[in-house]
């Protein structure tokens, strides 16, 4: 082989893997022969009694007896996941994991000027745990008994149809069922949305779109009605519940995903292994069922399920936001 042509091999070959490790996804050279060496760390992005909080610590109870070594709960509420962010970045440590939603981090580009972190290059995929079940709510009192007949509501009475929702990807769903649908209504600003549930049991709300978890006491109560839950596949822990695609209006499907990244550069073989691990946690029946209880769906998934999971979210969240008129800053 003349010398210029293997140059040209060489080239190529450097290219390939350039693009494969700026994914994530190229083996290390070099690992400890160990992990963990110590104490592990799940920094979660929300305060305790959480959907992520209670599954983090469900995970970390059973990692800790696999590994024998502690696994600490980190709660870092606040700041819509960026104060969380900063102490994750700042560790730069394989022993501290982010364990968390990703919901805020596909949406906060189009949110924020300047960001810290850039979400595909400094936090990779470990792996995915449970999608938190979200579901669109309102009074048991109301005579809305489907989506199909709350946009029409909707349309009949513009700006008059008073709505909750939760900040960040959930309220950019909505916001592009709004235009899809061509509605108008009046959005209602919590500091805690579980306040929301009690001004939609007694009808100050028309409708709520938050996590299962959230309006499951007003469903338990019977002072809420749900509509439907907005995941493409139906809750089992409430399995009469349509889908929002199964309803007729597609545009308020989503998935929230959670689950555990790791700092930048960590090694592909070891954020597999990882990721295996938590897999067999989550398949734990004992473990599926406390999950489902709290309004959470058990998806496990490894480091490139999640990873392509991700994108699949990436890029919804990109076609509503170009949709509604929201630029990436």
């Amino acid at each position: 082989m003349s010398p210029a042509r293997l140059t040209k091999r060489v080239f190529a070959f450097a290219a390939s893997l350039a693009s494969l490790a700026a994914m994530g996804f190229m083996p290390a050279a070099a690992q400890p022969a160990a992990w963990p060496q110590r104490a592990v760390k799940f920094i979660v992005p929300f305060g305790g009694g959480a959907g992520a909080d209670i599954s983090a610590r469900l995970v970390a109870e059973r990692l800790q007896q696999r590994w024998g070594k502690p696994v600490i709960i980190e709660n870092r509420p606040g700041g819509d996941g960026l104060v969380a962010i900063s102490a994750f970045m700042s560790a730069n440590d394989d022993h501290v994991l982010m364990y968390a939603s990703t919901g805020s981090f596909t949406v906060h580009p189009f949110q924020y000027d300047k960001l810290p972190y850039d979400f595909k290059a400094d936090m990779l995929p470990i792996a995915q745990v449970t999608n938190t079940i979200l579901a669109i709510g309102v009074p048991a009192e109301s005579k809305i008994t489907s989506l199909k007949e709350m946009v029409a509501r909707m349309k009949a009475a513009p700006g008059k149809f008073n709505v909750a929702l939760v900040p960040g990807i959930t309220e950019l769903v909505f916001d592009g069922f709004v235009k899809k649908e061509d509605v108008s209504v009046t959005k209602v600003p919590y500091r805690n949305i579980v306040e929301g549930v009690n001004d939609l049991s007694v009808g100050r709300l028309q409708m709520m779109m938050a996590a299962y978890a959230i309006l499951q006491p007003g469903i338990e109560g019977k002072t809420v009605r749900p509509l439907a839950v907005a995941g493409r596949d139906r809750f089992s822990g409430a399995p009469d519940l349509p889908t929002a695609r199964e309803s007729g209006v597609p545009s308020l499907e989503m998935e929230g995903l959670v689950g555990l990244l790791g700092p930048k550069m960590m090694p592909l073989e070891l954020r597999e292994r990882i990721g295996n691990e938590v897999v067999d946690v989550i398949k734990d029946p004992a473990i599926a069922a406390k999950l489902v209880a709290t309004g959470q769906a058990v998806n496990p998934g490894g480091a490139r399920a999640f990873a392509a999971s991700i994108q699949q979210q990436i890029d919804q969240v990109t076609e509503i936001a170009n949709l509604v008129g929201m630029k990436r800053r």
